[in-house]
């Protein structure tokens, strides 16, 4: 869940979705990119008022935490640190394209770390028809111990 209200806190519903929030996107458990629940979604699951969520995300606005996109929804905003966040909204953009296209997290993941590796010397390219070639050679390997 995005956030939790402690009923017995001194704070007020809406700023604890407003610490909550805060404090995901300062721990990159939120990144840029990153759409909010609806108001009425996280009242629901919070069990509060859609007007004190509508409050916090107001707040969140505010401070330049959100940004509003209409009937598109709710996002989390770039950070101060614009690299950072173009780099998070990209990642993100790329995560929904291959969750689109029917990848889970762990193929991602994979994607992801090939990459990466493709980053010290080698592209992922490379990477690929080596593996290809690595496949051919075992397979004349095998041809050959058969005596085919």
């Amino acid at each position: 869940m995005l956030v939790s209200i402690d009923g017995g806190s001194a704070l007020p519903p809406y700023e604890q979705i407003v610490c909550g929030v805060v404090d995901a996107v300062r721990e990159g458990a939120l990144i840029a990119g990153t759409k909010l629940p609806t108001v009425r979604a996280l009242a629901g699951d919070l069990r509060i008022s859609p007007n004190t969520v509508a409050r916090a995300y107001r707040e969140l606005e505010a401070r330049g935490v959100i940004e509003t996109h209409g009937r598109l929804g709710t996002f989390v905003a770039p950070g101060a640190d614009p690299v950072r966040g173009r780099a998070e909204s990209a990642a993100t953009e790329f995560v929904a394209q291959l969750t689109g296209l029917g990848y889970g997290a762990a193929e991602i993941r994979i994607l992801v770390d090939a990459a990466l590796r493709g980053i010290d010397g080698s592209s992922v390219e490379d990477q690929a028809a080596d593996r290809h070639d690595d496949r051919q050679d075992k397979k004349r390997a095998d041809v050959g111990e058969r005596g085919g």
